[in-house]
């Protein structure tokens, strides 16, 4: 079952794209946030990098310098007969962390049992022993090391120092982990200050939503304050021109409709007395005459509904239509008002009616504030559509909002079903605009409507509050559905 709803326009379109259902302050402030994370993490980055790399760069340096000393020494010691290696090797003075690799005489002495020949990367270990100093960063165990070769020609030897890069490696997460805390904070950062950025760059737009919904809503004098910023004062001066424009079209409109109206209404009473005075003498005339005075009578009556409903309009649209309300029970009123409007068929019976006791007993105890000649017009032009297009009313149903009984009612729904073909779901929402009758009208209706019937409806109901729209019954004729708001003090007296 497809349904569409008529206040002011039509249902808002649900867009689909995440950048289209955020509001133009979160944009704002998503970009601030975006951009403040990414520009925080390139900074992090790059001090983390070039960080990284000094340290790396100085520790290196300070291990070449430390294994040169260590290699000379070494080299010294071993042209000394008798040297002792493995103590050679132990009172070498090396850098905390470090350890000694020698390779000499086709042997490899070390300082520590975790080093060794092996241990040494095979293109290091190469270079050095064909006489070329090297150092080269690797890793041993999931450790970081550097090792640096020194060949020692003179004794046919090799000196390797080995070092950690372990304390190193803790410094450099921990600097990893206080900028990327930094980079997090200066997000938040920079995501408040596009909140606020934002929101103190919208503040102005905020009076001109505000004017546009007051003239949406009938204010049509409403106007925009510029203040005294240079940026919203062309903004503000067009908007205003905008809406004076609109405001002069519409009265000068109103006004168009109320004179015209006012003006047919003396020659149509003069029509009508001599359309009268006719009918008083129809037997005196032939049968061609009575036909055409059949259907000047016909035509008369259309005509003086045309101008009634455009004075309605007129008093609406100049926003002189005021409110008559009554506290009222809504199963009384629109039995009353479906009673008083609906027509008598050919076998003496009023248009079937149904209100199940189900749904009946879902009201009992509510109470509506209405204007009970506007509330009968409803349902008078709402009755008289059905009939002329879909053979007459089938049922009329009055519900609770929400039907759930264990949570107090909001509204109040009656809905005005017919067995007729429906509305084609293309013109649910333009039905309610005056004079619209639709390519499936003509086809269905009788042609003695006036085009303004449910656009009155629609006035009317929005006048107290309430929304109207349409919708399809299973059979596939029409539901024209009308939501009233309950009274604000439903335990109030229901006047008898």
């Amino acid at each position: 079952m497809t349904s569409t709803e008529v206040t002011t326009g039509t249902r808002p379109h649900h867009p689909t794209r995440l950048s289209s259902r955020l509001g133009l302050r979160a944009r704002v402030t998503a970009a601030f946030g975006v951009g403040a994370f990414a520009l925080s993490g390139m900074m992090a980055g790059i001090t983390y990098f070039t960080a990284r790399q000094s340290f790396i760069s100085e520790r290196q340096t300070a291990v070449q310098r430390q294994a040169f000393v260590n290699a000379s020494l070494v080299q010294n010691s071993l042209r000394s007969p008798g040297t002792e290696v493995n103590q050679l090797l132990e009172s070498v003075d090396t850098l905390p962390g470090s350890r000694s690799v020698l390779h000499y005489q086709g042997q490899w002495y070390a300082t520590s049992v975790s080093v060794g020949q092996s241990t040494i990367p095979a293109p290091e270990r190469n270079l050095v022993l064909g006489g070329t100093p090297a150092s080269q960063l690797f890793s041993s165990g999931g450790s970081p090391q550097v090792v640096v070769g020194v060949p020692l020609p003179a004794v046919h030897a090799a000196y390797f120092e080995v070092f950690s890069l372990d304390e190193l490696a803790g410094t450099l997460r921990t600097l990893a982990y206080a900028l990327a805390a930094a980079a997090l904070v200066t997000t938040l950062a920079g995501i408040a200050v596009g909140r606020w950025a934002s929101g103190r760059a919208l503040r102005p737009l905020g009076g001109i939503t505000e004017a546009a919904v007051s003239i949406a809503g009938g204010q049509l004098d409403t106007r925009v304050e510029a203040g005294d910023d240079a940026d919203l004062q062309d903004l503000a001066s067009a908007f205003n021109r905008m809406a004076a424009n609109l405001q002069a079209r519409i009265e000068r409109e109103a006004r168009f409709t109320s004179d015209v109206s006012h003006e047919l209404r003396s020659p149509l009473t003069t029509l009508s007395a001599s359309v009268g005075v006719l009918e008083a003498h129809r037997g005196e005339l032939d049968p061609r005459a009575q036909r055409a005075l059949t259907l000047l009578d016909g035509d008369l009556h259309r005509f003086q509904r045309m101008v009634d409903d455009l004075l309605e309009i007129s008093r609406f649209d100049a926003g002189s239509a005021e409110l008559s309300l009554d506290l009222v029970d809504p199963v009384e009123l629109v039995h009353h008002s479906v009673v008083a409007t609906s027509p008598v068929g050919d076998d003496g019976r009023r248009v079937p009616v149904a209100f199940p006791v189900a749904v009946g007993a879902g009201v009992q105890g509510l109470h509506l504030e209405v204007d009970k000649r506007r509330f009968e017009r409803v349902m008078a032009n709402l009755v008289a559509n059905a009939s002329a297009y879909a053979g007459g009313v089938s049922r009329v149903v009055i519900d609770r909002v929400p039907t759930d009984t264990t949570v107090p009612a909001s509204a109040v729904r009656v809905a005005v079903e017919d067995d007729g073909p429906g509305v084609p779901a293309v013109d649910r929402t333009r039905v309610f605009e005056r004079f619209y009758r639709g390519g499936w009208s003509g086809q269905r209706a009788t042609g003695d409507g006036t085009g303004l019937g449910l656009s009155l409806v629609a006035e009317h109901v929005r006048l107290h509050g309430g929304t109207v729209w349409i919708e399809e019954t299973p059979s596939g004729g029409a539901r024209f559905v009308i939501e009233l708001p309950l009274s604000p003090s439903p335990t109030a007296e229901v006047p008898a």
